[in-house]
């Protein structure tokens, strides 16, 4: 996902700051693992790549060891389509697009207090830190519709909850953030977070409403740590009590009805003005460095000063469990799923155990697998958390299409007290550096991951440098692509798998070894998510940086937007583009899928194609959605709904 950052000129093809990867493990990257495979597959034809657009065939899925085996189409005995909507075309406008017989409304844009009672929104943004705890924050990103009842009830009321990834410095503050105050520092930890939030179909408008549960949690609410590294540890001892959750990208839903946040920048907001102080190995390899993501937030706040608290660190990196329906609980760190940047918790359940998928977000790290120790039921029978109790995973991929699952257990392996690992604790304090030593496989920046159905599993690699190889010869790779994979037999327990391409996503126009139709180009896959019918929704996250940009091979693909496929078939149609500046991110229906909500993540950001905002001038690159002549770009929820009240996509 994006983060806050100044836009840097160049030329094609370039990446953002935090695209660097900061991995210095030798493991074997993915580039080489997927050159090999390809060229065992022989599908280079007199020097010109084409194995991207023959993914197992036209409609195959995941055999044992790669083979193409038949799957039946999810067409198979409907009477229509799968992706039966008019594909939307490309654009730069400063505005949002859905197909023809659709229609979107804005719900709960960034200022909108969480109940009726609360503070108005200011266009001004001259909102305070204290006002702005008490409103939706800022930067929508993954988020979840829980339904508050059955059947047709719970398709017209539930409750919204939604993470709140970061801040635009200069459109929070009503001056900018030239100089940094205690102020600025507790209103931006005010407006990152999670939102839970009621809404309802009244009157043919889906609207916010007051309930119970309706709350904020931020950067400064009370959190609670679980599983192997316990609030006691002496890693998390730090000069203020646990607090806050920070960064929050996507989500994880668990079958027991429960929210999972996942935090993943969270090194950007620390850094220090003590010229003495340099990273250990484990905080560099974490991205930490003394300049940060230039919030300077440690100017004001010593908190995020890593010279003078530095285990501050060390209670981000986690994924966030938060009961929606319990608003005075307490949000949970289970730290048994590891500390990483977090892109994704993604739930399946096999075998009765459940199953949590994970992308570390940066260029050149890993995809993460925890498998609950027994059947999660029985678990919370016993009174323990499935989150507590298993074992957490990392993926190798391997020339022959194969993979295995390497566990990140002490005493296991290279994990061991004689390498100077201390306990399974220790092993999840430094997850990274556990993954490294096992020989985990790099990759592309692994974000977003999606389940299909048949289980078969997906996982949006959004960019990275990756070139040149056979299979794909840009050096480096600007445009990412979407990998798919079975686990051994359909389990997803399992520890090995088979996998392939399922895309390569770029523009034919710019790279000849992108086999997508004109129409249907797209570049940085990002935010991805099945449907019950088993459709792909792929959202994109193209650095602003880029988009628009020629030099950049993205005049063509322009906006960022959200397609759908047909897993079965390869058809990819655009099915929404959003306004400038913005990321489209975070996707669910409700349960009759008669109605999508969507995010529009940080319209009007910097753009090298359209401008800088300034505090005088915060429409600079875009208005939307209230184009108000004295207002300012608001992130937003968007609601879309077919005007005949049919399924979403149909």
């Amino acid at each position: 996902m994006s983060v806050d950052r100044e836009v840097r000129p160049g030329t094609f093809p370039e990446f953002d700051p935090d695209d660097r990867s900061s991995n210095p493990s030798g493991n074997r990257p993915f580039r080489d693992v997927l050159a090999a495979r390809v060229s065992r597959r022989d599908v280079l034809r007199g020097g010109t790549v084409v194995a991207a657009a023959s993914f197992l065939g036209a409609a195959g899925v995941l055999g044992q060891a790669g083979q193409a085996v038949a799957a039946p189409s999810p067409t198979s005995g409907r009477r229509r389509p799968l992706l039966g909507f008019p594909p939307v075309p490309t654009s730069s406008a400063d505005a949002l697009t859905v197909p023809d017989g659709y229609v979107a409304q804005v719900l709960i844009p960034w200022g909108t207090p969480i109940r009726s009672s609360g503070p108005a929104w200011r266009k001004d943004a001259s909102n305070t830190a204290a006002e702005q705890a008490r409103q939706i924050g800022m930067h929508h990103d993954g988020m979840h519709f829980f339904p508050l009842g059955h059947g047709r009830t719970g398709n017209r009321r539930g409750l919204l909850v939604l993470n709140h990834e970061y801040t635009d410095r200069t459109i929070l503050y009503a001056d900018g953030d030239a100089v940094m105050t205690q102020e600025k520092v507790n209103k931006a930890l005010a407006a990152h977070g999670v939102s839970v939030v009621a809404i309802a179909l009244v009157d043919g408008s889906w609207q916010r409403v007051d309930s119970r549960f309706n709350r904020r949690i931020t950067g400064t609410t009370p959190m609670r740590f679980s599983g192997p590294v316990r609030a006691s540890h002496p890693a998390l001892q730090a000069n203020n009590p646990p607090m806050g959750t920070l960064n929050n990208c996507s989500h994880g839903v668990t079958p027991w009805g429960t929210y999972l946040a996942c935090e993943e920048n969270w090194n950007g907001y620390f850094g220090t003005e003590d010229s003495s102080w340099e990273p250990t190995p484990e905080q560099a390899r974490y991205g930490v460095s003394a300049a940060g993501f230039d919030y300077r937030w440690h100017l004001v706040d010593p908190r995020f000063d890593v010279a003078v608290n530095p285990n501050e660190l060390n209670r981000f990196g986690w994924m966030t469990e938060i009961d929606p329906f319990k608003p005075n609980s307490r949000p949970v760190k289970r730290t048994a799923l590891g500390r990483i940047k977090h892109e994704s918790a993604t739930f399946t359940e096999s075998r009765g155990r459940v199953v949590v998928y994970s992308g570390d977000d940066q260029d050149g790290d890993y995809l993460y697998k925890y498998v609950s120790s027994a059947p999660w039921r029985r678990l919370r029978a016993q009174g323990k958390s499935p989150l507590d109790h298993g074992t957490l995973y990392v993926a190798r991929f391997d020339d022959d299409g194969t993979g295995r699952w390497l566990p990140l257990r002490f005493g296991t392996g290279p994990l061991t007290a004689a390498n100077g690992w201390q306990d399974q604790a220790d092993v999840l304090l430094r997850t990274r550096l556990a993954a490294d030593a096992v020989g985990a496989t790099p990759l592309d920046r692994p974000e977003w991951v999606a389940v299909h159905p048949n289980n078969d599993v997906y996982v949006t690699l959004t960019n990275g440098t990756s070139g040149p190889t056979p299979v794909n010869p840009r050096d480096p790779n600007p445009y990412g692509h979407i990998i798919r994979w079975r686990e051994q037999s359909g389990d997803n327990t399992a520890t090995t798998f088979a996998w392939d391409i399922f895309v390569l996503a770029g523009d034919p126009a710019y790279d000849p070894s992108v086999q997508l139709d004109e129409e249907d180009i797209f570049g940085s896959p990002d935010g991805l998510w099945f449907d019950p019918d088993g459709r792909l929704w792929i959202q994109t996250d193209i650095s602003n940086s880029s988009q628009n940009l020629a030099s950049r091979g993205y005049d063509r693909i322009a906006n960022n937007q959200m397609l759908a496929a047909n897993p079965a078939t390869r058809d990819i149609r655009r099915f929404l583009v959003g306004p400038r500046g913005c990321e489209i991110t975070g996707v669910i229906t409700t349960p009759d899928q008669r109605t999508m909500f969507i995010n529009v993540q940080h319209p009007g950001e910097a753009t090298t194609a359209w401008g800088t905002p300034t505090p005088e001038n915060p429409r600079a690159v875009s208005n939307w959605p209230d184009f108000d002549p004295a207002g300012r770009p608001r992130s937003a929820t968007v609601v879309i709904r077919k005007r005949d009240g049919g399924v979403i996509g149909t």
